[in-house]
């Protein structure tokens, strides 16, 4: 009899160190493909059309599961359907839930340090800015990446001003950097840049511990309803507006 699983998952490359770390620990034989971090600034349809694209790229009859290495991310797994296998996905609205281990640990720490901003050793070798610069993310198609010089060219000065003071700057509110520690770093150096850039932006810095109980309950299984969301064949993914998040619905014809 056969005591483990074949699954593929398909996730954000900002957890490339964790999954293939959780993935080596599992039991369960693991193939993974890791896509392009910020695929959430495509916007919610953009976003929702790349995952379906990899979705429908598996070959279902290899495999007992497809693990989805993502959150609610902006809705962007909204209306993603399980074709002939089911479809697992975390609970959580974002990221940060993942590194931290479960979405009470999140909104704790969120709800006491208001205006933080995170890093990790994903976050920061997978793209150093929090949003890709992809030519269709929503950031470049309403200007917020152009230069000053570029908007005034485009603009006008006072114009541009008023869209580089709006615009410009995505980290204004932000007053702390919170370094979560996966325990899957090489050395210090993720933890050091993280630091300097706080430094240079005048926040306050602090550095946690993550924890990989949920990224390894992803690939290890069976999963709870409490933390995962298993979406039975010919199902689709839906946003619930409570603490359960999303849900699985029937697909319409």
């Amino acid at each position: 009899m056969k005591d483990f699983m074949r699954l593929k998952l398909i996730a954000c490359e900002i957890f490339f160190r964790e999954l293939c770390a959780a993935a080596a620990r599992s039991v369960n034989q693991i193939d993974i493909e890791f896509l392009p971090k910020g695929l959430h600034d495509i916007g919610q349809a953009g976003m929702s059309a790349r995952l379906a694209e990899a979705l429908a790229a598996v070959d279902t009859s290899q495999y007992e599961a497809i693990l989805l290495g993502y959150a609610l991310c902006s809705n962007g797994v909204v209306g993603l359907t399980a074709r002939s296998i089911p479809l697992v996905v975390p609970r959580a609205h974002d990221c940060i839930t993942l590194f931290l281990g479960s979405k009470e640990r999140y909104l704790d720490y969120f709800q006491r340090n208001p205006g933080v901003y995170f890093k990790t050793s994903g976050w920061i070798e997978r793209g150093e800015n929090l949003e890709q610069a992809w030519p269709d993310a929503i950031h470049n198609r309403s200007g917020m990446t152009q230069t000053y010089e570029q908007l005034v060219a485009k603009y006008g000065e006072e114009n541009a001003r008023f869209l580089y003071e709006q615009l410009g700057d995505m980290t204004r509110n932000y007053t702390k950097m919170t370094f979560i520690e996966m325990g899957v770093e090489p050395d210090d150096r993720f933890e050091q840049q993280a630091r300097r850039e706080a430094a240079e932006r005048g926040w306050q810095f602090e550095k946690i511990p993550g924890d990989m109980r949920l990224l390894q309950a992803l690939v290890d299984g069976p999963w709870d309803d409490d933390r995962f969301l298993v979406v039975p064949p010919g199902q689709t993914i839906a946003v619930r507006y409570d603490e359960t998040i999303i849900q699985a619905t029937k697909t319409t014809p």
